[in-house]
């Protein structure tokens, strides 16, 4: 493995001493339609009769690995497939995307996670705001009134995993993506229950989860009888006191978010914070796809994060439209997806169908480590709308 990770480090660090070159879209979303044909072939086959497995998450000693609708990432895909048809407007992608979403419908009442957002939002949530389909709809209040119910008014955030003898009642930081879902079907009801569970979480783990220089911890402990705080822990980065990657990308894509549903500027100056502690940092690659921690000791011999990258990608395109420094977080938007586009996609037809390589789902774990990443993919798509959208000077929201 170690060797494996030095060769992807000097393959990209090739790339990463020019200039980005600049992409063309249509080029991208061709390639794009392609990679997921090739997916939709493969993806009968790896299910092997299985009716469980409903959406691919990764490769697994070279093969295609499907997972049940259950797991946080199973929304991915189905996702990908509603930009798709968004990009392209063709009614076969629409179909797809209709298929896919429906094998995650079961979800909407799993009270065990809260992965709700993940998994309903960027399947039904996209599927609804395509189509308005007002079945969508009702999936959409469903999942959240589903996720309310691991809110804990007195710690004031809503609980990841259940049945973990390390934590008493851990948050971790990707909870802030499960939030937009409560903010929209606040929007969709009039029911402000939701937007107060929200905002509750994003003040508590703002206080909690964040250092001075605005590096996130992973995992913050708590003591529901009193609400304190028990410990600060890691559970994928490379230490409890690192900085891994991929959380600090979900600190700041689901603060710029909460700026966009609240308007309260201190969302938006801790978005800030979170992009310059990112942009600023001495070991982000000169290419500003991240290795899987900022303090990793082995870099630049770590395994570098794709999904990191893609996530962060699409936050900093959003915030630079409400930033007074937002062409400073465009061009690194636009230099991240334009790397991501050069040196990291797939060559076409393999890859089993995933869009791009070198995402690191945990290290610490010794798991997912320089694959593709159903994620990194649904997020590098997602960036590539909003820069779109941006070009033609429309609106993101």
């Amino acid at each position: 493995m170690i060797n494996k990770i030095v060769a992807s480090a000097l393959l990209i660090a090739s790339f990463s001493v020019s200039k980005a070159q600049k992409i063309s879209l249509p080029k991208v979303f061709a390639d794009a339609e392609k990679q997921t044909q090739v997916m939709l072939t493969e993806i009968p086959k790896a299910k092997g009769g299985n009716a469980e497995l409903v959406s691919p998450r990764t490769l697994e000693d070279g093969k295609l690995k499907l997972v049940p609708s259950r797991d946080w990432t199973s929304a991915f895909f189905p996702g990908e497939l509603w930009y798709l048809y968004e990009y392209t407007g063709k009614k076969e992608w629409k179909a797809e995307a209709e298929k896919y979403t429906a094998n995650i419908e079961r979800e909407k009442t799993n009270a065990g996670t809260h992965d709700m957002g993940f998994k309903i939002y960027c399947s039904f949530g996209n599927g609804y705001r395509l189509t308005k389909d007002a079945y969508y709809k009702e999936v959409i209040i469903q999942a959240a009134k589903t996720l309310s119910t691991r809110f804990n008014p007195t710690t004031g955030v809503i609980k990841s995993w259940d049945n973990r003898t390390k934590w008493k009642y851990p948050v971790i930081i990707d909870n802030m993506m499960n939030l937009e879902l409560l903010f929209e079907v606040s929007k969709l009801t009039g029911d402000q229950s939701f937007y107060k569970i929200a905002v509750s979480h994003a003040n508590t783990t703002m206080k909690n989860h964040y250092r001075p220089d605005f590096s996130s911890y992973h995992v913050v402990d708590y003591d529901t009888a009193t609400g304190k705080v028990l410990q600060k822990t890691t559970h994928q980065g490379y230490s409890d006191e690192s900085a891994w990657t991929r959380g600090q990308s979900w600190g700041l894509y689901g603060y710029t978010m909460c700026y966009r549903e609240t308007k309260d500027k201190a969302y938006l100056t801790h978005a800030e914070g979170i992009a310059d502690y990112i942009l600023k940092h001495p070991n982000l690659p000169e290419d500003l796809i991240p290795y899987y921690d900022f303090n990793a000791p082995g870099i630049p011999n770590e395994p570098r994060d794709a999904s990191a990258a893609s996530i962060m990608a699409a936050a900093l395109y959003e915030l630079s439209t409400y930033s007074k420094n937002g062409k400073k977080y465009k061009d690194a938007a636009d230099k991240i997806v334009e790397n991501l586009t050069n040196s990291y996609r797939s060559k076409p037809g393999e890859s089993y169908g995933f869009l791009l390589l070198h995402s690191t789902g945990s290290k610490a774990q010794n798991s997912e480590v320089d694959v593709p990443l159903s994620y990194a993919d649904y997020y590098y798509i997602e960036a590539l709308m909003r820069g779109k959208r941006l070009k033609e000077g429309k609106k993101l929201f």
